[in-house]
């Protein structure tokens, strides 16, 4: 693949964090308070089901496990521990703890893809904490060890996903939206019976409510998630780990020109670091490895239709 391909494929992918990076401001400004696992399902199970409903391709063999597996680390999972994390700790501390993700998928990726984990990969990994630091992290901060547990576990649980949504590739016969689909349904049937028992419904929702419901499904779920499976298939995995930084930068910004919320030149130094820590991760792949020779999605399905 050109290098110009590859940087294409950089910046597509970049929109899926940065469309995530708008759940906060909708959040707090169209939905009802106190029900942050409400919004995760309905953000999932029904973009799922609609998707499904459109194309009706089913999976086979193996694949109802892998994509069931790969819908509750991707979603379902990571949802519950990210809203749980946040309810225990702040928000700024919390992605500071989930911001160990790359870190994981170093590991996986040297287990899988027999990638070596080098003193590089370590430092830009290092620079871009530091800029998720500088960007979210308040002083005074209190550490509850629930809080600590969830964010591990939701990093854990998004960096095994990744990982295995690039070694599987998907199921020949899937499209991206079927693929999509059914990792969104699985993800919100995990998330559903958790919701009903510490949530429950709202007995009524505005207009408000009803469009900021209706953009975390179709902007947030549907397009976000389908930029983001492309990217995990034409990107190196460490790479797109690495994107995830960019979460808190949108949602920085969008406060800042929204909500009217100041950014500090310290916190502009945050971002300026985590832009860097995304370029300088794609430079170096570029250098240590042409891509042809990373792990390539058509050669991994052959691999698993193969063993299956």
């Amino acid at each position: 693949m050109k290098t110009s391909s590859l940087w294409f494929n950089l910046l597509l992918t970049c929109l899926a964090p940065l469309v995530w990076g708008s759940t906060y401001i909708v959040t707090t400004q169209m939905l009802p308070a106190d029900l942050p696992l409400l919004a995760s399902t309905l953000r999932a199970l029904p973009a799922g089901l609609l998707l499904l409903m459109i194309y009706r391709k089913m999976p086979t063999g193996q694949w109802w496990l892998k994509i069931a597996l790969l819908g509750m680390l991707n979603i379902g999972v990571f949802f519950y521990c990210l809203f749980s994390a946040a309810y225990y700790l702040p928000g700024g501390t919390a992605a500071v703890i989930m911001s160990c993700q790359p870190l994981l998928v170093m590991g996986l990726s040297a287990i899988l893809f027999k990638e070596k984990v080098t003193l590089a990969n370590m430092t830009i990994l290092g620079l871009g904490v530091l800029g998720i630091v500088l960007l979210v992290l308040q002083g005074n901060v209190v550490l509850n060890w629930q809080g600590v547990a969830f964010g591990l576990a939701g990093a854990a649980s998004m960096a095994l996903g990744l990982v295995l949504t690039k070694y599987w590739g998907k199921p020949s016969n899937f499209s991206l939206i079927d693929f999509t689909g059914w990792q969104l349904t699985f993800g919100g049937m995990v998330l559903l019976p958790i919701t009903l028992y510490l949530e429950g419904f709202p007995p009524n929702l505005t207009e408000l409510n009803i469009v900021g419901y209706s953009y975390l499904c179709i902007i947030g779920s549907v397009f976000g998630y389908m930029i983001w499976f492309r990217g995990i298939a034409h990107l190196p995995v460490v790479t797109s780990s690495f994107l995830g930084f960019l979460s808190p930068i949108s949602a920085g910004v969008l406060g800042y020109f929204i909500l009217d919320e100041q950014l500090t030149s310290t916190q502009w130094l945050g971002v300026i670091a985590i832009i860097l820590a995304i370029v300088l991760t794609q430079l170096l792949n570029l250098k240590r490895q042409p891509p042809a020779s990373k792990p390539n999605l058509n050669d991994i399905q052959a691999k698993t239709l193969t063993n299956a």
